[in-house]
């Protein structure tokens, strides 16, 4: 029996916890004012809608496997089937500004980046 609660503790962990990938549609923005960080959308930053600010996630391009790593500091997106807004420098680095909008893979690399 003993066994069979410690299965079932680790599929539920597996099945239910913590998201530490994700594949969807991303997007991007460049803001004047500030993010709801308080900061400003940086070089290589990016809106998630859960994840912690200062959390680093891989953002990879789908289509060209193009990969960069940014720092989340707003929250966002807000249109319907996306999973991640990245600033124009990341979207140029990822190679879909032009087409404005990618599917690309999200990896948690951070819950909360390092304090410097």
């Amino acid at each position: 029996m003993k066994k069979l609660t410690i299965a079932a503790a680790v599929l539920f962990a597996t099945t239910f916890g913590a998201q530490a990938a994700w594949v969807g549609k991303a997007s991007y923005y460049t803001l004047g004012g500030r993010t709801a960080s308080g900061s400003h959308v940086g070089s290589l930053t990016a809106a998630h809608r859960t994840l912690p600010f200062g959390s680093r996630v891989r953002v990879t391009n789908l289509k060209n496997n193009r990969s960069v790593v940014v720092t989340i500091n707003d929250r966002g997106p807000f249109t319907g089937g996306r999973i991640i807004d990245v600033s124009g420098h990341a979207a140029d680095a990822l190679g879909m500004r032009s087409a404005g909008v990618a599917t690309v893979k999200v990896e948690r690399l951070s819950e909360v980046a390092e304090a410097q």
